[in-house]
């Protein structure tokens, strides 16, 4: 599988290298978020761990290219580009959204019998099993608005002006839209061991609804409960990445 220097480059960011680092830790973004939500996680993980985040087309340097709007040709070009990744051991990290991608990409990579995750870390996202719809994905743009100021984590200041909606709306839109159309349901669980993160006061993706996670795996499944809501504050988020630090180290 070969894949250029830019082209990687253009889907993992690598905020500090670490040559000598035994395990990476591969990151996936909320929905309308980017890479640089993991940019200072490599400043709190142990040396052993170098961060590698991953970031789709539509956001940061990538605005100029088209957003996916379907979770399998999304996945199947991660699969195309992620060659030298799976050439040293990996764990995945998902947010929100970012775990629907990174199980989504387990799968795939089984299905082809290409080199696993050694473990799945997921957060602020419901079980696959539970097939649960986004609210405001496919209605007006006033219906969407209001879901990001009901689960909070966008500023204000971006909500109250049209000019910075304009670009935003766009790629939310299209996440979430991969997101609610993406109905595959696999014929066996995964053999990876998923660790699940949920926010004690998260009303969107409450702890029962990260629960169910552990349907996902035939080995071993973690539930941490952190004192947060979705968007992790940085408490829990200290929290999260003090727990991942420790099993990977």
């Amino acid at each position: 599988m070969t894949v250029s220097a830019s082209e990687e480059r253009r889907w993992f960011k690598r905020f500090q290298r670490r040559e000598g680092a035994s395990v990476q830790l591969l990151c996936f973004h909320h929905a309308g978020g980017s890479a640089a939500m993991f940019r200072e996680w490599t400043n709190l993980l142990p040396r052993s761990v170098e961060v590698i985040a991953v970031q789709l087309p539509g956001r940061a340097d990538r605005f100029i290219e088209t957003p996916y709007h379907d979770m399998t040709p999304l996945v199947d070009q991660l699969v195309e580009v992620i060659g030298p990744i799976l050439e040293r051991p990996y764990a995945c990290y998902g947010a929100s959204m970012g775990a629907r991608v990174s199980w989504s990409l387990a799968h795939v990579l089984r299905e082809r019998e290409l080199p696993m995750p050694r473990k799945l870390y997921v957060s602020s996202s419901a079980a696959p099993s539970l097939d649960r719809q986004i609210r405001g994905w496919n209605g007006p743009d006033e219906g969407l608005v209001r879901y990001m100021r009901e689960l909070g984590g966008t500023p204000s200041q971006v909500l109250d002006n049209p000019d910075l909606l304009e670009g935003v709306l766009p790629i939310l839109r299209a996440d979430l839209t991969v997101l609610s159309t993406h109905t595959f349901q696999p014929t066996a669980p995964l053999d990876v061991p998923i660790r699940a993160f949920a926010g004690a006061s998260d009303a969107e993706v409450p702890p029962a609804q990260m629960a169910t996670w552990s349907d996902e795996t035939n080995a071993e499944f973690t539930l941490d409960i952190v004192e947060s809501g979705h968007f992790l504050d940085v408490f829990g988020l200290r929290q999260v990445i003090e727990a991942i630090g420790k099993d990977l180290d």
